[in-house]
């Protein structure tokens, strides 16, 4: 486990950035858990980015970690790699650095985004190991790139390059592998200098869509402020709006 590697800041506190490195970049590490997302209610960390240590960014799961451990509860708390990363409102940010197979592609695939270096591949090869997917691979992928092309991906288990998986809509952008970081932390730090309570709203609302209809999450965007308007008696109110319902 990963319990005695702290947590470590890439650039200066004040830029409430903290980046989770993939310590084992050869396995799951198991889940990365004891380090990813370690301290999710830390006022001081606005944006987690996570990336590999090495070549690779998580070449999967080690398949003796299935005997000795408990990844469908790794914390002790009830939650696996998916529960995590969708109950954490901090903006992930995904920077693929080398591949990302089976286990690894899952975890790029539960950040908010990925950006990838020229370096970076993906492969879900689930099927060719003869593992049952259990942190979201069957949903994530074909969020990302529709049924059709999700189905080719995994049952064929082939590789997507980088240049693929950003023309199919895995990644958002494919930079020389020396830009990568700088680019993570640019987006990181455009990210903390916005309103944070209006910004984890918005991606409250975006994440919305995921469980309703889209006439429901648009109902869900424009009901606050219908009533705020109503309330008031003014065309826009200029109180405070953007809490959490």
């Amino acid at each position: 486990m990963t319990g005695s590697h702290d947590p470590v800041a890439f650039i200066s506190r004040q830029t409430l950035i903290r980046a989770f490195p993939v310590l084992r970049p050869d396995s799951a590490d198991p889940l990365i858990s004891a380090v990813f997302f370690s301290q999710p209610n830390d006022d001081a960390i606005r944006v987690i980015i996570i990336t590999g240590k090495g070549r690779a960014f998580c070449a999967g799961l080690d398949l003796g970690c299935l005997e000795t451990e408990n990844l469908v509860d790794p914390r002790g708390d009830g939650r696996d790699l998916v529960d995590i990363a969708a109950d954490c409102r901090k903006p992930i940010i995904g920077a693929v650095n080398g591949p990302a197979v089976t286990g690894g592609f899952e975890l790029a695939l539960n950040c908010d985004f990925l950006i990838a270096s020229e370096k970076a591949a993906f492969a879900d090869t689930h099927a060719r190991v003869g593992i049952r997917p259990g942190w979201g691979m069957t949903q994530l992928l074909q969020q990302a790139v529709g049924q059709r092309l999700a189905k080719q991906f995994s049952l064929t288990c082939q590789w997507i390059s980088a240049e693929q998986a950003l023309a199919c809509g895995v990644v958002n952008e494919v930079l020389a592998p020396e830009e990568l970081m700088p680019r993570a932390e640019a987006i990181a730090r455009m990210i903390c200098e916005t309103d944070n309570e209006t910004a984890l709203t918005v991606k409250d609302l975006i994440e919305y869509r995921n469980r309703a209809t889209f006439a429901e999450a648009l109902e869900n965007e424009r009901k606050p402020i219908k009533d705020l308007v109503a309330a008031s008696g003014t065309s826009f109110p200029s109180q405070t709006w953007n809490k959490r319902d």
